[in-house]
C-alpha cells in the first residue's frame, strides 16, 4: 500500500490508499535556482537607502528570500531593514527568522512611502490569471479599481495562468506609486525565478511559473488535491483558487477532494453574506460594487454545474452544506466516500503540490 503525505495547514496527514486505486501523483518540479543567482539578483536592491519590508504572504520561499537579504546587510554592516507583515502572519513568519528579529503589523492606509519594499511569492488567481505583489496590492487597497478588474473579468469560470486584460487594471493601479517589489515563483524544489523592481514589472517572473508549472494530464473521474503549502490554505477563499489549478482535468460529474485546513475560517465577505442569507447568487454577475471573495463564489457555483467538489477542512459542515460542498472529517473518510460512490476500483489522481501546479 503507497503511503502518501500531504499538506494539510502546518502539518502533513496520511493518505493511505491502494496501489490499484492510484492513478498517478503530481507536484509541481523542474529547474530552480542556485544560491548564488538568487543572491547575485538581490544585489539589485540598494540596501544602503532606508527600507521597510512588508511580506504580503508567508511561505519557505519567502523565508529563504528575507535570510539572504538579513545575510547581505550582516555582511555589509548594514542595519536590517524594518519587517511589516500583516497580524495573521506574524506568528509563523517570525518564527522562521532569526533570534531577535521584529516584525510589525502592516496598517498603512496608503503607499506614499517609496521606502516601502513588499515581497510576495506568486501564485495562480482565477481572476487574474496570476497573483502577484500587483494584485495584493490592488485587492488591500483599490476596492473601487476591484470593481472595473471584476466587471473585466474574462468570464465566469476562473482563468488561472492565463494572460487576461483585467491584470492591467493592476498594474495602472500600482504605477501611481513609488515603491519596489522582490517577487518570487517557486516550484516544490525551490526558487525558480526572482525579479526585483516596480511591482508591474515584476509580473514577469509569471511565464518562467507558468511553463515549470504546467501538466497535460487529460480529464480524471476523481482528484485529491493538497494545496502543498500551508499558505495557500489557511481560509476558504485561499484554498479554492488551488482547486481552479486544477478544475480543467476533473471529468463532468466527477469529484475533486480538497484537502485545506482553513485554519482562519472562510476568508471572504461575499461567501460569508451568501451563507447567512445575505447576498444572493444573481448578485454576482453584475454587483453595484465589489465584495472581498465575490469572484470565489462565482467560480465555485459554476464549476459545480460540472463536477462535485468536497473538502477535508476544520469547517463547520453547517457551512460547507450551504455552498454544497461535501464536508469530510479526515482523508480516511473522504477516500472511504469515493471508494463507495464510484466503486472500490476506483482510480485517483493525487495532486500534492496544487498551489503550484496548473493541470491541463
Amino acid at each position: 500500500m503507497p503511503e502518501i503525505w500531504l499538506n494539510y495547514g502546518p502539518t502533513d496527514v496520511v493518505l493511505d490508499i491502494q496501489a490499484e486505486n492510484l492513478g498517478q501523483q503530481l507536484a509541481a518540479e523542474g529547474k530552480t535556482l542556485e544560491d548564488t543567482e538568487i543572491n547575485s539578483r538581490l544585489d539589485s536592491l540598494d540596501l544602503s537607502k532606508p527600507q521597510e519590508i512588508v511580506v504580503l504572504n508567508n511561505s519557505k520561499a519567502v523565508q529563504k528570500t528575507l535570510l539572504a537579504l538579513f545575510a547581505k546587510c550582516e555582511q555589509k554592516s548594514l542595519r536590517i531593514p524594518r519587517i511589516f507583515a500583516e497580524k495573521k502572519i506574524m506568528d509563523a513568519l517570525k518564527s522562521s527568522l532569526p533570534e531577535g528579529s521584529s516584525i510589525l503589523e502592516f496598517e498603512k492606509p496608503e503607499l506614499s512611502n517609496s521606502g516601502l519594499v513588499f515581497i510576495g511569492e506568486m501564485e495562480f488567481d482565477g481572476l487574474f490569471g496570476f497573483e502577484s505583489i500587483a494584485t495584493r496590492l490592488l485587492r488591500k487597497f483599490g476596492t473601487e479599481e476591484m470593481l472595473l478588474a471584476y466587471e473585466k473579468r474574462k468570464d465566469e469560470l476562473p482563468v488561472p495562468g492565463q494572460d487576461v486584460e483585467n491584470i492591467s487594471v493592476a498594474k495602472q493601479f500600482v504605477d501611481k506609486f513609488e515603491i519596489s517589489a522582490i517577487e518570487v515563483a517557486t516550484n516544490s524544489n525551490g526558487i525558480i525565478d526572482l525579479a526585483i523592481g516596480h511591482p508591474s514589472s515584476t509580473m514577469s517572473v509569471s511565464k518562467p511559473f507558468v511553463e515549470s508549472a504546467t501538466k497535460e494530464i487529460g480529464k480524471h473521474r476523481t482528484l485529491v488535491i493538497s494545496t502543498g503549502k500551508d499558505s495557500s490554505n489557511y481560509s476558504l477563499d485561499k484554498s479554492l483558487s488551488t482547486l481552479w489549478n486544477c478544475s480543467e482535468a476533473v471529468r463532468n460529474e466527477g469529484l475533486a477532494v480538497l484537502l485545506a485546513e482553513c485554519s482562519h475560517g472562510i476568508g471572504s465577505s461575499a461567501i460569508q453574506y451568501y451563507i447567512e442569507g445575505q447576498m444572493s447568487l444573481d448578485r454576482l454577475k453584475k454587483p453595484a460594487k465589489y465584495i472581498n471573495g465575490m469572484e470565489t463564489l462565482l467560480f465555485l457555483t459554476e464549476l459545480q454545474k460540472k463536477f462535485q467538489v468536497g473538502i477535508v477542512s476544520i469547517l463547520p459542515e453547517f457551512y460547507l452544506k450551504k455552498l454544497n460542498i461535501l464536508s469530510f472529517s479526515g482523508v480516511a473518510q473522504a477516500m472511504n466516500h469515493i471508494l463507495k460512490v464510484q466503486g472500490a476500483r476506483q482510480k485517483v489522481v493525487v495532486v500534492s503540490d496544487g498551489a503550484r501546479l496548473l493541470l491541463r
